[in-house]
């Protein structure tokens, strides 16, 4: 589950919560598989917790990855061959069409793209659960 999928300030990669102790969290690098602490001071934050700005309102990472994932074909993507920044984009356009031009970066976008590369490599290919997608279809009825 994306709850579990953690990023943390300073560090680089993302993390996948293994446990947690009195004021840390022991977590694992999706990229090295190495566990080390991540302590209260640390500054953490669970996927599941970023949502990206629209001209409609924020929408979820974990649906904007499974958006990304469903235009890549659940394959990797690579950055630099978008080219360069209006490129990359026009990509996030086709993805996510309502992006807010003015407050989505073209930074915020090479992270998520970073990011999502970090997952389809851990052997990630489904990011909204079903029930999460149940839930929102409801909501919008």
């Amino acid at each position: 589950m994306i709850k579990k999928i953690l990023a943390i300030a300073g560090k680089p990669g993302l993390y996948s919560l293994v446990s947690n102790g009195k004021n840390m969290f022991i977590v694992e690098s999706l990229l090295t598989k190495k566990r080390m602490p991540a302590y209260a001071h640390d500054k953490v934050i669970s996927l599941a917790d970023i949502s990206i700005y629209t001209t409609e309102g924020d929408v979820p990472l974990a649906q904007v990855l499974q958006a990304v994932c469903d235009k890549a074909q659940a394959k990797a993507i690579d950055v630099k061959a978008l080219g360069d920044d209006q490129a990359i984009r026009d990509f996030f356009a086709e993805v996510l069409p309502a992006f807010d031009r003015d407050r989505v970066y073209t930074t915020d976008i090479k992270k998520l793209l970073s990011w999502y590369n970090i997952l389809v490599n851990a052997g990630w290919d489904k990011f909204v659960d079903d029930q999460e997608t149940e839930a929102s279809e409801n909501a919008e009825a």
